[in-house]
Order: structure tokens, then sequence, then C-alpha cells
């Protein structure tokens, strides 16, 4: 969407061990990234880091940048640049912290702040997983065009954004595609996301193994369940499987809204075979009327579009025209409603600079 697009935005990738400083101009970067040692107990030295990071991204570049755009964690008013009280950033932990602001006084130039499941979302309908269904499907010679996409990241948290017609949801209170929040299925009295996350990978596999998994990451777990590395294999497939389950029922409530496409990204997304047959039959799955009968969870059949027999069913949708009464024309009709769920191709990290590039020159041209 912005290929052709001269202006240069300034990216940060905010993580715990690192921040990594970035530009990106016309969707691609344009300078090597700075990494430097992220700064997340002293929210002076904090600050200080990043201005640093940006000045010399920005001296790097030799022409002035047209905006600043990065995710951050929150809770945060994000519409305002605001950053709220972080749990696990500890420099933030005073809460209300006007990071956004503070940086355009310093740069003279917009700021802005999202989360990283929000622009993931974003990078993947403007520049990934949407246009790269849709080219298939023109490939195909299917008449369908998809417009909404509904983006998941698998990792310390259970994140999520959503895209209607090429515009990110945002909500009212910055809110708008959260699905960490949601109630857990096989929990009802916990969220979603201590099912879903990487603290819940550990746990599942300790209460069904026995064994202490404080050690492990859920790349151990995943080689377990693999057969590669020592452990209760049966109960590394059951945790994936019990994560999925918890993911596809948020996922199945949040598509009800969204009616589109589902792509999953995020370092445990590494586990999709084991985790994908969990989330498929909550979203296959049946409710019942008190009369009795029984209809589909979600109204659209569902495809696994990771399967490629099924990708191709996908694509090959078979006639989707009719012919108008009391004459020979024809109309499109798509009788069938069918949605995918399929695991990014361009990867996360790249979902969300893309996205954060995106998000930031759409707000400039907005105030066009």
């Amino acid at each position: 969407m912005y290929e052709n697009d001269n202006r240069i935005v300034l990216t940060l990738d905010a993580g715990g061990t690192n921040f990594v400083f970035s530009a990106m101009r016309g969707g691609q970067e344009a300078v090597v990234p700075l990494r430097v040692k992220a700064v997340t107990d002293n929210i002076e030295k904090c600050l200080e880091t990043i201005a640093e990071g940006f000045r010399r991204i920005s001296d790097s570049i030799g022409e002035r940048p047209a905006a600043i755009s990065f995710a951050f964690p929150g809770p945060a008013d994000y519409r305002h640049g605001v950053i709220g009280r972080l749990p696990n950033f500890p420099a933030f932990s005073g809460g209300g912290t006007a990071l956004g602001p503070w940086l355009e006084k310093i740069f003279k130039i917009p700021v802005f702040i999202n989360n990283d499941g929000n622009l993931y979302a974003y990078g993947e309908a403007l520049c990934g997983f949407l246009p790269e269904i849709n080219e298939k499907l023109h490939r195909n010679g299917s008449r369908r065009q998809y417009r909404n996409l509904l983006g998941i990241t698998f990792g310390t948290g259970f994140g999520a954004g959503v895209v209607i017609d090429d515009r990110l949801l945002t909500g009212d209170n910055g809110c708008g595609g959260d699905v960490w929040c949601m109630q857990n299925v096989l929990h009802p009295d916990m969220i979603a996301e201590e099912g879903v996350s990487i603290r819940a990978v550990r746990r599942i596999y300790e209460e069904l193994s026995g064994e202490s998994a404080a050690q492990f990451n859920p790349k151990d777990i995943y080689d377990i369940a693999d057969g590669i590395r020592p452990g209760n294999r049966q109960a590394a497939v059951e945790t994936f499987m019990q994560f999925g389950r918890t993911a596809g029922n948020a996922i199945a409530h949040a598509i009800d809204i969204v009616d589109g496409l589902v792509v999953i990204g995020g370092g445990v997304s590494g586990a999709a075979k084991y985790i994908f047959p969990g989330i498929l039959a909550e979203m296959r799955s049946s409710l019942s009327t008190f009369a009795g009968a029984s209809f589909p969870r979600l109204q659209s059949e569902v495809y696994d579009l990771t399967d490629p027999s099924q990708l191709a069913s996908f694509l090959d949708e078979g006639p989707q025209e009719v012919t108008m009464p009391f004459s020979d024309e024809k109309v499109p009709y798509f009788k069938n409603k069918r949605i995918g769920v399929g695991l990014s191709s361009i990867g996360t990290s790249e979902a969300i600079a893309a996205g954060a590039y995106a998000y930031a020159l759409s707000r400039l041209d907005e105030q066009l």
C-alpha cells in the first residue's frame, strides 16, 4: 500500500532485553538497525536511551523523518501517547508517562504508539497474509476477496488486532481487538491468556506430566512432543491441544464479530501443528437450542490454510454466479460462507514493523 512512498518513519522494537531502532521507507528498512541494551528499571535512563536511539537513527538517514511509530506494552492511552503502569516494565511502574508527547517535543514530528497486536494485524492486512490470500484467490479465478482480518500472536501473552476494510480497529478506549481477557473455556473463572501464553505452556505441562517445567521454554516442550527430547510426550501434545482450545474459543467469539480471515504469529506459533487441532476443534464445534436443534459454532465453514488440501479447497469455490429471473444475465453469488485460519509468512516482527510504518502514514494522511 505504501511501497512507493518516500516518507521515512523512525521505528522501535521495544523488547525487554534490547531496544532495536530503525527507519523505514516504502515499507522497507532504510538503515542498518541500531541495537542497544534495554533499560527497564529506571524511567529517566529508559527515556534517555529511547531518545538517543531515535536521535542516532535520525542523524544517520540525512533527512527529516515524517514521523516516529512503534509498538509499546500496555496498558496505555495510545491515542494520546501516554503509557500506564507496566507490571513487567519497572521503569514505568509509576504510571501515566507521556512518552509520545515527550518525543514529539524533542523531535518536532508526530509520534504514534500502539500495541504490538494491533500493529501486527495491520501489517498482515496491508503487506502480508490478507493480500497474499486474495492474490491466490484471484489467480485461481475466484471473485471473492477478503477485506477483514483478525491477527493473533502467541507469545509472552495472547495478543490480537482487528483490521476492517484497511482500517485498524482501535476502539474508543484503545481496547479494540483485545482477546486476552476473554473467558478461558477450560477454566471459566480465568482469563484466556492464562491458557494462551508462554507461562501457560509451562503450567499445563507441569500439571499433566507431574514434572517441573520451570526451566523449559515452549520449544523444549515442543521438542518433547516431537519425541526428540526426553519427557512426557503425551503430556506435551495435550499441552498444546489445551492451548489451542483456549485460543480457538476466544478466536471463535472474535470472528463472530470480525467475519474475516485469521492469521497467527508469535514465537509459540512455531508449535502450530500441535496447536491448530485445538483451535479448529473449537471453531468447528456446535451449539444447541432448547428445542434440540444444533447449529455450527460459526456461520462460516472454517478452513485450515496450513493444510495444502484444505487450502486448495478454499481457493477452488466452483461456480459463483446465479442467473437473474426472466433473464440470461448472471450476477455474482457466494453461496457458501467460508473463512480461513493460517500462519504468518512474512514473520511477526516484520509484520509489526510494516504495521507501524503504515499506521503512521495513514494517520498523517488523515491530517492532510
